[in-house]
């Protein structure tokens, strides 16, 4: 096969035709800024606006309760921060897991230098949090509980209602990082608990830069960049206007074909990981085998290296990675797998290939046959697989 493989869709998606076209006005034509007050830039006002009631109503939210963010990370920052320094005569504590994106954890870092306490939840072995675990966790001095909605990784979905609901009945505010998640999974925010949600436009095919906070009415908390009235007076400086209008288009065209897609990734997913579970041996799949991502497959393969086998999958043009984009450069193995309680040198040998409803059954049996040659060629040159396959003869 002669052409480009992109099995990593949640480290980043290709922006979409109509999402372009729908952007590409405000870069050249309707440029006005949207806190002019002269009718060219209402129109860019307008815009926006239009974008807010669309994401607000995908979530069962309110319009005015969506602010726009130049992606997760900030978001997730900005919910951590606002909720602890807006709280912290009331307490300084706060939960999350193991297992989130590395813009909590180090977020949560970064409280405990300024005195707050963080619980980190374990995980079990599929990655999943169990409530039990949560209700024994809070103090009367929590002041938050976050957890994220699937994880990035190893795609397993947390039973989100549930804990929201926990949090809740102690008074605690409830967050969830559903950066993943969201235009994958069905979310309406009252139903399932949430008072804060992080989301970021480029992993739903808009573009890169954009994100949002659902922030619920009832929580009384400040802003986050200061200098404007922009955001209600939340997050100041000039609004991304043509990303904005793009996340829109991309969460009009998420919910419309949303059912449909979930189907035909769920397909793809379960045939990938039914042939290498069963094609190549000594090889874990990591997470929930059904309470997933529809898109994501992740796999642990025995005495190798994932750098290894990411270098000469790129070489046969297949778009991999061995876990969160942020940390690709690491040498370390990922938290996550660790979390779920995968020794070092199994973790080390990890990939996670996520699907998009534009991959087809052929790439899917081109990706695998290629994996067996290769893993096949790593452990070859492995003395621990040499010694392995002796002892087990």
């Amino acid at each position: 096969m002669n052409k480009l493989i992109y099995l990593d869709n949640a480290a980043t998606t290709p922006v979409k035709p109509q999402v372009f076209e729908a952007m590409k006005p405000y870069f050249e034509e309707l440029y006005g800024n949207p806190s002019s007050i002269y009718t060219f830039a209402g129109k860019s006002k307008k815009a926006i606006e239009e974008a807010r009631e669309n994401i607000a109503a995908f979530i069962g939210a309110k319009a005015r309760e969506i602010y726009f963010t130049g992606g997760g990370s900030e978001s997730d920052n900005w919910a951590l921060k606002a909720v602890a320094f807006a709280n912290r005569e009331k307490g300084k504590h706060i939960i999350t897991t193991k297992i989130e994106h590395h813009a909590i954890l180090h977020t949560c870092e970064y409280l405990e230098k300024l005195g707050f306490e963080i619980t980190y939840l374990d995980v079990d072995e599929h990655g999943a949090v169990h409530p039990e675990q949560l209700e024994k966790a809070i103090r009367e001095d929590t002041i938050l509980v976050s957890v994220m909605f699937a994880n990035n990784e190893i795609g397993t979905i947390q039973p989100i209602g549930e804990l929201g609901e926990i949090a809740h009945r102690h008074g605690v505010l409830f967050h969830t990082d559903a950066v993943q998640a969201y235009g994958h999974v069905p979310i309406q925010v009252d139903e399932l608990n949430i008072d804060m949600l992080s989301a970021s436009a480029h992993k739903i095919n808009g573009p890169k830069g954009v994100g949002f906070l659902y922030i619920r009415d009832s929580v009384k908390i400040g802003a986050f960049i200061h200098g404007g009235a922009q955001e209600r007076g939340r997050r100041a400086g000039t609004q991304n206007t043509p990303g904005i209008v793009g996340f829109g288009k991309a969460t009009e065209l998420a919910r419309n074909d949303l059912k449909q897609r979930r189907t035909k990734e769920e397909e793809l997913r379960d045939y990938l990981i039914e042939r290498v579970l069963a094609e190549i041996p000594y090889t874990r799949l990591n997470g929930h085998r059904t309470q997933r991502l529809s898109n994501n497959a992740n796999f642990s393969f025995r005495f190798i290296e994932g750098e290894s086998l990411l270098i000469l999958l790129d070489q046969n043009g297949i778009c991999a990675s061995s876990g969160s984009a942020c940390t690709s450069g690491s040498l370390d193995p990922s938290h996550v797998l660790l979390a779920i309680g995968l020794p070092h040198e199994i973790a080390h040998g990890s990939l996670r290939l996520t699907l998009s409803d534009e991959n087809t059954r052929e790439e899917i049996d081109f990706v695998v046959d290629k994996l067996k040659e290769i893993i096949e060629r790593l452990r070859s040159m492995s003395p621990l697989y040499e010694d392995f396959v002796k002892e087990n003869r």
